[in-house]
């Protein structure tokens, strides 16, 4: 099967193409931040701002190496097939998690700062996957204790279509 890698700044991108399925791996940079609560039930969110205020309970990472406008153009196309199914990896030194949802041909994949998971299907330019299997409030207890430290965020982003 053939690899295409791409280095994109400090975010990696591998195309993955196969038979029949596609499968599209990105991966982004963002951090903690001393304000992450986790304490969402529907969301999470990553945003290129730096900081982010005591009420941001859905945001979980800061200042990240991309947005929702900046992924690349094959895989927002992946993302808005019908049929396709999103993964989210979270990696920080300590904790891991993975969230499952699905990708939508309304999904516009264009806002300038953020990237948004989303238990429910509301679809706005910010939103990168819905019906998610889990929001900020359901992530590993390990994981949030490191993001409230400030360390790094690893958010691999994964489209099967």
């Amino acid at each position: 099967m053939p690899v295409e890698l791409f280095f994109l700044g400090p975010a990696e991108t591998q195309f993955f193409h196969g038979d029949p399925m596609g499968v599209l791996r990105y991966t982004l940079r963002a951090r903690g931040h001393p304000n992450v609560t986790a304490g969402h039930r529907t969301t999470f969110e990553v945003t290129v701002d730096p900081e982010i205020g005591e009420t941001a309970d859905c945001i979980i990472g800061v200042s990240s190496s991309d947005s929702i406008s900046t992924l690349p153009d094959e895989m927002k196309r992946a993302i808005a097939r019908e049929s396709s199914l999103v993964r989210v990896i979270l990696r920080t030194e300590n904790g891991y998690d993975e969230i499952r949802g699905y990708g939508h041909p309304e999904l516009t994949l264009d806002h300038p700062t953020d990237i948004v998971c989303r238990k429910s299907d509301y679809i706005c330019s910010r939103t990168l996957m819905i019906r998610a299997d889990k929001a900020a409030f359901d992530l590993d207890e390990n994981l949030v204790r490191d993001l409230r430290k400030g360390r790094e965020l690893k958010v691999e982003i994964i489209v099967e279509y």
